[in-house]
């Protein structure tokens, strides 16, 4: 019996070698332009029946100003981060497991109607980062690996799709560090037309010997590449796990969200909203755990004398994630050049927090004015029981605003008056 068992692990291992093998010989042959030969039917998500009708049960308890209204937009499994295309609208969705998703919207009735599986003949891993170009590029940051999609939207209707390598796997980070955790990648284009994108590192507290490899290769940091990979560069040190980033249109400057330390208190330290108004910052990490609370494994050593704190120093523990600054017109005067961002709720703390979509206007000087809920009850405080947890806020071209949730598998919508 053992050995026929053996015998059977053993062609399931080759099995699993030759797809893996025919999924990575797949991208040189879509690098050529040439087929893979996967199947032409794709993987499509179901929209409507009971699980549409209990998540809006669920969005009737979302409180919000007067005025807005929330509303399902489309199911999607395990929906991270979002990048909307900039020619017609469709959202792609990135994820924590290997797909990524593509949701199209054909009537323009604001409801994604169509969901499928995008470039299934690609092996992802934790494709999470989506971002788009303005001249429509769609770049996928994954683990370890990051590609561009030249024509996202225009050739997702079947498996095979133009992709190019931008940074080739054990190039992002080193093979020796790739881990489990805190590897939920994000991306950006700034305005210097570079791509921007984020290093979590994998410690509560990075420990001193990984200082050095760190400093280098901007883990536990933001690097920015030119759109091609070459020309890498440290933009940002001293971050512990940030998970989502925009530029303020009105002066370039980047803003991202951070995860800090865990295990420090119910109320400590702060999650964070970051502003870099230069490249080559430090923002404290792991001197700092978060705003100024020190960490005792860096207690006894001197931070960065330069090291910047935070511009809001937000609710411990809430799980600060996925952000943008809100350029539509849809919404009130009050919301417009602000900052929207998505708190995913907390998991170190003994009365949970968070859950929610926060607002954060920012003042004529560029700084930032007090954040506020803007969206929230998808935490039962009767219960504490999580009914949704937000990961990612997007913006689409009618100025409506998006809201995922990797929790139901949802992304919903925030419009404003009729």
């Amino acid at each position: 019996m053992k050995k026929m068992l053996g015998v059977a692990a053993s062609a399931v291992l080759v099995a699993c070698a030759a797809t893996g093998g025919a999924l990575a010989d797949n991208l040189k042959k879509l690098q050529q332009f040439k087929t893979t030969g996967t199947a032409l039917e794709l993987e499509t998500v179901e929209q409507g029946g009971k699980k549409a009708e209990n998540l809006k049960k669920t969005l009737q308890r979302i409180k919000m100003p007067p005025g807005f209204k929330i509303d399902l937009y489309a199911i999607v499994p395990d929906a991270r981060h979002m990048a909307v295309g900039p020619t017609t609208g469709m959202v792609f969705v990135g994820t924590r497991k290997t797909k990524v998703w593509a949701v199209t919207d054909r009537d323009k009735d604001r409801i994604g109607e169509e969901v499928k599986v995008f470039a299934p003949s690609i092996d992802f891993t934790l494709p999470n980062g989506v971002c788009f170009s303005k001249d429509g590029f769609l770049f996928i940051a994954e683990q370890n690996r990051v590609l561009v999609f030249p024509a996202a939207e225009f050739f997702y209707e079947g498996p095979d799709v133009a992709a190019f390598l931008v940074v080739d796997k054990g190039k992002l980070i080193p093979e020796s560090e790739v881990s489990y955790n805190h590897t939920a990648r994000v991306c950006r284009i700034g305005p210097d037309n570079k791509l921007y994108i984020s290093l979590g590192q994998p410690f509560n507290v990075s420990p001193k010997e990984k200082m050095a490899l760190y400093d280098e290769t901007g883990i536990g940091g933001i690097i920015r590449v030119d759109r091609d990979g070459k020309n890498r560069e440290v933009f940002a040190r001293g971050v512990r796990n940030s998970v989502g980033m925009d530029f303020n249109p009105a002066n370039g400057e980047l803003w991202f969200t951070d995860n800090q330390v865990d295990g420090m208190g119910d109320d400590i330290p702060p999650g964070e909203l970051n502003r870099a108004t230069a490249a080559g910052q430090h923002f404290g990490f792991p001197w700092f755990g978060g705003g100024d609370t020190r960490t005792n494994e860096y207690k006894d050593s001197e931070p960065p004398a330069d090291a910047v704190g935070p511009e809001v120093a937000m609710v411990a523990h809430a799980a600060d994630l996925g952000m943008t600054f809100y350029t539509g017109k849809m919404f009130p005067e009050t919301y417009r050049g602000g900052i929207f961002s998505a708190q995913h709720g907390s998991w170190n703390r003994t009365t949970p927090v968070g859950a929610r979509v926060m607002f954060t206007p920012l003042e004529e000087d560029g700084s930032a004015g007090e954040t506020v809920p803007f969206a929230e009850g998808w935490l039962n405080a009767e219960t504490n029981e999580y009914l949704g947890r937000p990961v990612d806020v997007a913006q689409l071209p009618d100025g409506s605003l998006l809201v995922s949730d990797d929790y139901a598998g949802a992304i919903y919508r925030i419009s404003y008056g009729n």
